[in-house]
């Protein structure tokens, strides 16, 4: 999504006009609503203005946690990326066919630092709560966790079900 200087959208016709302008023989006249107003912004101040403003973040919404699920014949198996998680920061739970994996990443506030220029790692709590596709045995014997080189692994025993009965109507 491309924003001007004053955070206002520009719309399809007036982007494509913004890269193709400057060549009247290229370019058709382009019908807006309002007239693009162009500003003109030197180093100096786009340097100034505040990047905090840029950065956003709420305490409100814990991260997500990425996760792939999968079965095999016999299994039901969740595995997540947890990379820099210690044991002791992770908690998993199982009720009712519902997991819910969350923890603490820590490590990513220096108190030396005076101004973020890229901050992409999440740092915090985060939580993922997942709805299993199939129902899964929840007892102490039929679940594995294992966390290993970074990915968390959790196998489930899926739960026998009787195949499906036909009913005759009569």
């Amino acid at each position: 999504m491309a924003r001007t200087n004053s955070d206002d959208l520009l719309m399809e016709d007036d982007l494509a006009a913004a890269f193709l302008g400057g060549d009247d023989e290229l370019t058709a006249p382009v019908a807006t609503e309002e007239p693009v107003v162009e500003e003109t912004v030197t180093l100096e101040e786009e340097v100034s203005e505040p990047i905090e403003d840029e950065w956003e973040t709420t305490d409100d919404f814990p991260g997500q946690l990425a996760v792939d699920v999968y079965e095999t014949a016999d299994k039901l198996v969740v595995k997540a990326r947890t990379a820099g998680i210690s044991k002791s920061d992770l908690d998993v739970s199982i009720s009712d066919n519902i997991l819910t994996i969350s923890g603490v990443l820590s490590g990513g506030e220096d108190e030396q630092t005076t101004r973020w220029h890229i901050q992409e790692c999440y740092w915090g709590e985060f939580s993922r709560t997942i709805a299993l596709p199939v129902q899964v045995r929840e007892d102490e014997n039929s679940v594995k966790a294992e966390l290993k080189d970074g990915v968390l692994t959790i196998s489930f025993e899926k739960e026998k079900t009787e195949a499906p009965k036909k009913i005759n109507i009569q």
